[in-house]
């Protein structure tokens, strides 16, 4: 069966100072997500389904998804603040405005998903290598299986100049995920690389690999993110701004044994929209690959 995308697009863009999944950073308009879809679509990916906020919606479908859904079949859902939670836990958590993290988004649209599918962030850019290698992957599996999967970066090839950024740090034996830990501000600091953790500062070589949240997981998974997100949100409903994050999960589940995580590899460069100063290198990049033929000069059917 075709393995679907899951697109992480309910980001509030806070350092980014706008809604970046839909800024036209294309030659006729395009959004970076645009082409992120089509990189999925020309690799065998069957659906799309986007997470996003409702605030954004009207926006949302006229700037990117309507042209989307007449070339490839895609839906969307909405994560809110009170998306699962409990009337005592929406209560507890009346004075939040953040969104709470990137499980939860996967949970809100566990209903949308029926096959193998791959989990993207909006505002990355990938390269069209790892939705090959990730989706071969994925077609071979059936819905039970908890053989996952994920495509590792080179930290050195996924750091902003703009400033910090958050990266999944990984442990890796014989081609397997042995653990891995969110790294929320990792940053240049003269020549080196530093990540800002709550015990101290590391130092880091750029050789890591780290996850770009590029998983591949079977719906299997949402098993384990239930009560992942289940015990996080009775520890943490008060709390203004904690969020539950998906390195951490993911960690979290190869450690218990309740699934594998396979790494791939790719040493494709990274390139976002983390901060504001980052879009016009995101359309320069996007135009160089135009012109070398790997994109069309448009991407979709009008």
């Amino acid at each position: 069966m075709k393995p679907s995308l899951l697109v992480l697009a309910a980001g509030l863009g806070s350092r980014y100072g706008g809604v970046k999944q839909i800024d036209p950073v294309g030659l006729h308009g395009e959004a970076l997500l645009d082409y992120s879809v089509y990189d999925a679509m020309v690799s065998g990916y069957g659906k799309v389904v986007f997470i996003i906020r409702p605030d954004i919606e009207k926006d949302f479908r006229e700037r990117l998804f309507d042209r989307i859904a007449r070339n490839m079949d895609a839906e969307y859902v909405f994560q809110t603040h009170e998306s699962l939670l409990t009337q005592e836990q929406i209560e507890a958590s009346a004075g939040r405005t953040k969104p709470w993290g990137t499980v939860h988004a996967l949970l809100c649209a566990k209903d949308a998903i029926k096959t193998p599918f791959t989990v993207i962030n909006a505002d990355d850019f990938y390269g069209r290598e790892a939705y090959g290698i990730l989706g071969s992957y994925l077609a071979t599996l059936d819905n039970d299986s908890t053989a996952h999967a994920m495509v590792g970066y080179l930290l050195k090839n996924t750091m902003s100049p703009m400033g910090s950024v958050s990266r999944g740090v990984c442990q890796v034996r014989d081609g397997l995920l042995e653990g891995m830990r969110e790294n929320t501000k990792i940053e240049f600091e003269g020549d080196r690389i530093v990540s800002h953790l709550p015990e101290g500062d590391v130092y880091l070589t750029g050789d890591e690999w780290v996850s770009m949240n590029f998983f591949g997981f079977t719906p299997k998974a949402f098993e384990y993110m239930d009560g992942y997100f289940d015990r996080f949100i009775r520890a943490n409903a008060a709390e203004p701004k904690t969020e539950v994050l998906l390195p951490n999960c993911a960690g979290e589940m190869v450690n218990r044994g309740a699934g594998t995580i396979r790494v791939f590899s790719t040493t494709e460069k990274w390139f976002g929209m983390t901060y504001k100063e980052d879009r016009e290198t995101v359309r320069e990049n996007l135009a160089l690959k135009t012109n070398q033929g790997i994109y069309p000069e448009r991407l979709w059917e009008r």
